[in-house]
């Protein structure tokens, strides 16, 4: 469709953005509203109030004598009444190319008075010009009205966007409302017509302040339908899979001996219904899709070294990915310990390995003479081929992304997955990112784990830390010391690992034996350097965030994290995780420098609660789903009115609402046309796996 005012150079303005059609244009919500109904001369303003004026530009300057270079630009603004009204913006002097005399604009903004020269005046006040190509109509779009604000695309303004929306608008008829009857009614919804309007230019009656928090019956009812399409697709794609031809592996006495045999200790009680929940699914003849949570030192590994035997019972192998080859080393040694006893042959597979190695190891995995195969991203190469892959195990699966998920599965004929995280996902984040798997949690720690104390301190105080530390290792513990990055950088004012390894060894603990671990080592370097940490021999282990996930030394007891505010704080959560895996009581102690805002909400986080899953629900608050996953994740799917931190209830009420439609359709028509609509905005819209 055509719209009057985008030729190509802003369209590629807008695709930048991507908005590339009409539906993406009105589904380009505003991020905030403006009353700019209080529409007055100049002679009527009051100081103090917010107002919107329609003015005329009578003249622009730069005054010559400022006290400093504030790059201050002066407008005198008149209307016809007997004062005028100046308008000051600091830093403003590009705004000479832009207000010429004579313009009629509109100004919105804080009325206060000059007390130099008496007169009204608005401090950086938003303006519009208001003269220009639009016609009389769109003219007052702007002004004596609830005015929506929008991101600019690139250099499309809000005013032009404005304009725009109310093109589309006025030369559209009322698009088809898909949404079922019964939720329209249950939830007291506006239709699809009335709510894409007033969404972008609010009737007279709307209240700013439910504009402002996305609660205005428009806004509700776009929240609510993104979020029932997105779980009608989740709920869709995971019944679809359910018609998969899967494996079906036997539950007999000889797999559970196997299991009894292998087990180290005592399964919890959670672990046991989890491993009860995943062999129910390993047992039905289509494939598995669960995800397994559980927060740090739960105990997923083992869990997933019992799902491990079960395949591997049945004839099929099993391959586990990990996101760092420390990590997949830690599990590569953890399966070795737990299964070469039974007969169990498993291999490790990693990048930094010689070409020789590779070769060999893959050798093994393609005739069937490797039972397990752990490994990092090296797995997913094209020429790693199993013979027999039953299971695939994902760990720290944030780390991944969906196609990565994909790609190992395609390894095998349609292989059970269980994907496992220690970063305790939120609930909203569960029902969306991974609303298409089955969900189980480990919520309970092994018998004789003490809660870890958490302190904060601030670097002024280093030497107290030093001392707590030299008492704990006086009684034979042992301690972490983390930092942030590697080397010293003249821009980043920061303790490197390096420099804090040489004074700890040095200067302050010169009687200890300090040890030194960062990603640049070789795969060799760290293996010994954790070896002797394990052992004790190594008494303090300085370390970048490489000791984050998989490192398991019962008797270390304290972690200190240097500029602790640097850090996230899911990875701060990870990074305690590393003690407390003993019977003694441990102690995690964040030191920093300058706290923001953030820095001090997420620190008092972490010295509040030990609970993974309420310091999940913070991070989420804090970063906002954009950010929790980082960059690695592309399973997110992309919502343009709904948010799932600010919208929890509705999420809520949608996915009841989804679940339900799905499993019982009010007629085959209605569920027809659903799963249509679905093809054709699915794929676009969220950017998962297309249904049907």
């Amino acid at each position: 469709m055509y719209v009057k005012g985008v030729g190509p150079y802003r369209a590629k303005m807008l695709s930048d953005k991507g908005l590339e059609t009409v539906e993406d244009l009105l589904a380009y919500a505003p991020f905030r509203y403006e009353d700019r109904r209080n529409l007055k001369p100049i002679d009527e303003l009051a100081p103090g109030e917010m107002a919107t004026v329609i003015v005329e530009v009578g003249s622009v300057r730069v005054p010559t004598f400022q006290r400093k270079n504030l790059g201050l630009l002066e407008a005198v603004f008149k209307d016809g009444s007997r004062h005028t009204l100046l308008g000051k913006w600091f830093h403003g002097t590009y705004l000479q190319n832009i207000l010429t005399e004579g313009q009629k604009v509109a100004l919105y903004g804080k009325v206060e008075l000059d007390n130099y020269r008496g007169e009204v005046l608005m401090l950086h006040p938003e303006f519009e010009i208001l003269s220009g190509d639009d016609d009389d109509v769109e003219a007052t779009l702007h002004t004596g009205r609830i005015v929506p604000i929008y991101s600019a695309a690139g250099k499309v303004t809000t005013r032009q966007l404005r304009i725009l929306m109310y093109r589309i608008l006025s030369s559209i008829s009322a698009p088809e409302d898909f949404l079922p009857d019964r939720l329209i009614a249950e939830l007291k919804l506006p239709d699809l017509w009335t709510a894409m309007k007033e969404i972008h230019f609010p009737g007279e009656g709307e209240q700013l302040r439910l504009l402002n928090n996305f609660r205005s019956p428009a806004q509700i009812r776009m929240i609510v339908e993104e979020f029932f399409w997105l779980e009608c697709g989740l709920a869709l794609k995971k019944q679809k899979a359910r018609t998969v031809q899967g494996i079906g592996f036997a539950l007999n006495e000889a797999v559970r001996a196997k299991i009894k045999a292998m087990l180290p200790f005592k399964p919890t009680g959670a672990q046991k219904r989890v491993l009860s929940e995943i062999a129910a699914d390993m047992a039905a003849t289509h494939p598995m899709s669960r995800l397994l949570q559980g927060d740090v030192g739960s105990g997923k590994t083992l869990v997933a070294a019992e799902s491990a035997i079960i395949a591997m019972e049945n004839g099929y192998q099993v391959c586990v990915l990990a996101p760092t080859e420390i990590l997949a080393t830690q599990h590569y040694f953890y399966f070795k310990n737990l299964l070469a006893r039974l007969g169990y042959m498993v291999v490790l597979l990693t990048g930094s390995m010689t070409a020789r190695e590779k070769r060999q190891t893959k050798k093994t995995l393609e005739t069937g003479f490797a039972h397990v195969a752990i490994g990092t991203h090296a797995l997913l190469e094209e020429n790693v081929s199993f013979h027999k892959l039953g299971l695939a195990i994902v760990d720290e699966q944030h780390r991944f992304g969906v196609m990565q998920r994909l790609k190992l599965k395609e390894k095998g004929a349609n292989p059970d997955v269980l994907v496992m995280t220690a970063t305790p996902i939120p609930r909203t984040l569960a029902l969306t990112v991974y609303g298409d798997l089955d969900t189980s949690i480990i919520d309970e720690l092994p018998p004789g784990r003490k809660p870890i104390s958490t302190r904060h301190v601030n670097a002024d105080r280093i030497e107290q830390v030093y001392s707590f530390l030299q008492k704990q290792i006086d009684v034979g513990r042992q301690a972490y010391v983390v930092y942030p990055v590697i080397e010293e950088s003249e821009t980043q004012a920061m303790k490197a690992a390096e420099k804090g390894f040489q004074q700890l060894a040095e200067i302050v603990f010169p009687h200890f034996q300090v040890g030194l671990l960062h990603g640049r080592m070789s795969p060799s370097d760290k293996e010994s350097v954790m070896a002797a940490f394990k052992s004790g021999a190594i008494q303090i282990l300085v370390s970048t965030t490489v000791v984050e996930v998989g490192v398991d030394v019962p008797n270390a007891t304290v972690m200190v994290i240097e500029q602790a505010e640097r850090f996230g704080l899911a990875q701060l959560h990870q990074l305690r995780g590393r003690v407390g895996r003993g019977g003694e009581q441990s102690f995690c102690i964040l030191v920093t420098g300058k706290l923001s805002d953030a820095g001090k909400e997420r620190i008092r986080t972490m010295v509040d609660t030990n609970d993974g899953f309420q310091i999940a629900e913070m991070d989420l608050k804090l970063r906002g789903p954009g950010e929790f996953f980082g960059t690695k994740q592309s399973g997110l799917p992309t919502l343009r009115f709904a948010n799932i931190v600010r919208d929890p209830e509705l999420l809520e009420a949608a996915r009841s609402e989804a679940t339900s439609f799905i499993a019982n359709p009010p007629s085959e028509e209605a569920l027809r046309r659903a799963v249509q609509y679905l093809r054709t905005n699915w794929q676009r819209r969220y950017g998962l796996v297309q249904v049907g």
